[in-house]
């Protein structure tokens, strides 16, 4: 090639580099402020609204079983976790004295009988005594004194009869009080269940002078309470007889379900917090719920199974519009976003179903990616997906 040639060559390549070089510098601002968007497909799932809360697992019935007479707990039959049934002994308080008392009460109650039977002949003497002083009165034989004397008599018996008869009422109604005392030193279950816990121990004085000492507390476990704390802000939207779930701490894949029975209308305040309590029941047959477990409680409020769903964060509020169920989502169809309207069902904070508006496995916007510089990207050229 000759020498006078080379230099057009080198310009030739430094004007195609050159070019290259402003034709890249351009295509990468187009791109910079060409829209990325995230986008999410529509599926088909489950969606629900519940309202949370925590709540504890108790008995539906139990009894706490106390004495009602003071003294020395003497035996204690059963420990916490046995099954008993009504009428089975659970403890013994010494009786000794109110064995004491009982035999008293018997010994005086025996001694104002004795009494009676004499009062009662003294009686017939007296009644013998006036009736032959009237004959003799009538025949002038005797004196008006020695009648009266005699009347006076045979009223006394009476009265002294009716006085010892009431204290023999008084003595029976004590014994009855002595014997009803040392029955209550054997203490029987009340009803069948399990022994939950024991609050006292043998050998220990109770006292039930002022308040009656418990002893034990049985309860029936085949069916529990769930007393829940619902907040004041979402108590208005629970009803009785709405479905309710919950789990436990300790097993959280398991998940027993019933219905709403009861909301207590009396709050209560916990750091100023006010909390309204709801019950509902739960079957345990095989007690597999006990008492004062952690519950995490779900109030079904709405339901929906098998349906398309499409994220919260993909529907925009319509405009001049109040309906509550109609939407405006933007779809990804072939690099290009439209705008739809949607109609929803059931919806919670994360995901909404939708009824109409939407088909399975199209592409919902649900924002505007960062461009390389850190902003929302913006302007014009044609959009695509993020992937």
């Amino acid at each position: 090639m000759p020498a006078s040639r080379r230099p057009y060559w080198w310009l030739i390549l430094l004007l195609l580099i050159s070019s290259l070089l402003v034709a890249g510098y351009f295509w990468h601002n187009n791109q910079q402020r060409t829209p990325q968007y995230t986008t999410v497909s529509v599926t088909r799932g489950d969606v629900e609204d519940s309202i949370t809360a925590l709540g504890t697992l108790e008995p539906l019935n139990s009894v706490d079983v106390g004495t009602q007479v003071s003294g020395q707990l003497k035996r204690l039959h059963v420990e916490p976790g046995d099954e008993v049934d009504a009428g089975d002994l659970l403890a013994e308080i010494d009786p000794t004295i109110y064995l004491a008392r009982v035999e008293a009460s018997t010994a005086q109650l025996a001694n104002q009988r004795a009494q009676l039977t004499d009062r009662r002949a003294q009686q017939t003497l007296a009644r013998l005594q006036a009736e032959r002083q009237r004959e003799l009165f009538s025949l002038d034989a005797t004196s008006e004194e020695a009648l009266q004397t005699a009347e006076a008599a045979l009223l006394s018996a009476n009265a002294q009869i009716e006085a010892l008869q009431a204290q023999i009422r008084q003595t029976e109604s004590g014994l009855k009080g002595d014997q009803a005392d040392l029955n209550y030193t054997r203490i029987y279950a009340p009803m069948p269940g399990t022994v939950v816990e024991q609050l006292a121990n043998q050998g220990q004085t109770l006292n039930a002078n002022q308040t009656a000492p418990i002893v034990v507390q049985i309860a029936d476990l085949a069916t529990m309470t769930v007393r829940t704390q619902v907040s004041e802000a979402d108590i208005s939207r629970i009803k009785p007889g709405m479905p309710v779930y919950f789990s436990t701490l300790g097993q959280p894949q398991l998940r027993w379900e019933s219905s709403l029975r009861q909301i207590l209308p009396t709050p209560e305040i916990i750091n100023n917090v006010v909390l309204f309590n709801a019950l509902f029941d739960v079957p345990n047959p095989d007690n597999a719920l006990l008492p004062k477990m952690s519950a995490q409680v779900f109030f079904v409020r709405a339901a929906a199974e098998d349906v398309l769903t499409v994220p919260v964060a993909a529907l925009q509020p319509m405009p001049n519009t109040r309906s509550s169920d109609r939407f405006m989502v933007r779809v990804m169809h072939q690099g290009i976003v439209e705008e739809r309207e949607v109609r929803v069902g059931v919806r919670n904070r994360v995901v909404a179903e939708v009824i109409e508006g939407l088909n399975e496995g199209e592409q919902v916007i649900t924002g505007q990616a960062l461009n390389a510089s850190g902003n929302n990207s913006s302007g014009g050229g044609m959009p695509r997906r993020m992937r």
